[in-house]
């Protein structure tokens, strides 16, 4: 594999929002066709919130979830998900069907961008 290949440059990456913000809801995803969670996520007053679903029921519990600040991608396009519009893309290490979510070490402010 050429690892050149894959190179961004650095406006390319500043183009991805990445934004820090707190999971205030979750609940389980019922419609959704592999075991996940419908998550609404407080970006701050900026940005607002921002809903998603996430497959990560593998690691966390619903209780595990609220308050836990977590890394999210939120300028892709919405995305239908089953009956649900996805409006943001929560990041993790995914190892098979486990995934990890990124968080921070110590609480920011929402809304905060990743870069």
């Amino acid at each position: 594999m050429d690892n050149n290949a894959n190179i961004l440059s650095w406006n390319q990456f500043m183009q991805v929002e990445m934004h820090v913000g707190t999971i205030i809801q979750a609940e389980i995803f019922k419609e959704a066709r592999n075991p996940a969670y419908k998550l609404i996520i407080d970006f701050g007053q900026k940005i607002g919130t921002r809903k998603t679903s996430a497959q990560i029921t593998n690691l966390y519990t619903l209780e595990d979830l609220i308050g836990k600040q977590v890394i999210a991608v939120i300028n892709f396009p919405p995305k239908q998900i089953a009956n649900f519009m996805s409006e943001c893309l929560v990041m993790g290490a995914v190892d098979g069907r486990d995934v990890t979510l990124m968080t921070v070490d110590k609480p920011v402010k929402n809304g905060l961008r990743i870069g």
